[in-house]
């Protein structure tokens, strides 16, 4: 073994983080993803989001990621409030329309709160006045994380 190799297995063996931390990187590394994501439908997709900035864009990300956060929050509340300890199809089918009206309405919330806070400087375009831009933005940044995570997971196996 090289000391080079030495010297990284001993800094990575006593790194510990608490659940602040763990939240902290975890929040820190979907912002950059979300932020990675809005800046590519940007450059590739300029008819259906227009950010003036990068800076607009990371505060976008940090917004987006924010709200995010919110309506799983959301959604989780009401699953315990209305469905927990419940079973059956009804409950289920229930439970299933209940989290997509909560996260579709979330998403013209966060659309209109783009639109409150950074005005024309972060616009999405096309049918239904942006919405279905929105969506598919907001897709590609769930999905981004989702692949992300499996990644993690997976090296973490091995």
């Amino acid at each position: 073994m090289t000391q080079q190799e030495e010297l990284e297995l001993s800094l990575t063996d006593n790194i510990t983080m608490n659940n602040r931390q763990r939240l902290f990187v975890r929040y820190i590394i979907a912002v950059l993803i979300d932020l990675t994501v809005l800046n590519f439908f940007t450059e590739y997709f300029p008819e259906y989001l227009h950010l003036e900035t990068f800076s607009l864009s990371l505060l976008a990300a940090i917004l987006l990621q924010t709200l995010l956060q919110l309506t799983l929050k959301v959604e989780h509340k009401v699953a315990q409030r209305f469905f927990a300890g419940k079973s059956g199809i009804k409950v289920n089918i229930l439970r299933g329309i209940s989290a997509w009206s909560i996260i579709f309405i979330s998403k013209l919330v966060m659309l209109e709160a783009l639109s409150i806070i950074f005005g024309d400087a972060v616009h999405f375009g096309g049918p239904i006045h942006g919405v279905i831009a929105f969506i598919a933005t907001i897709a590609a940044m769930i999905i981004a994380e989702q692949i992300l995570l499996k990644i993690y997971n997976a090296l973490g196996n091995k």
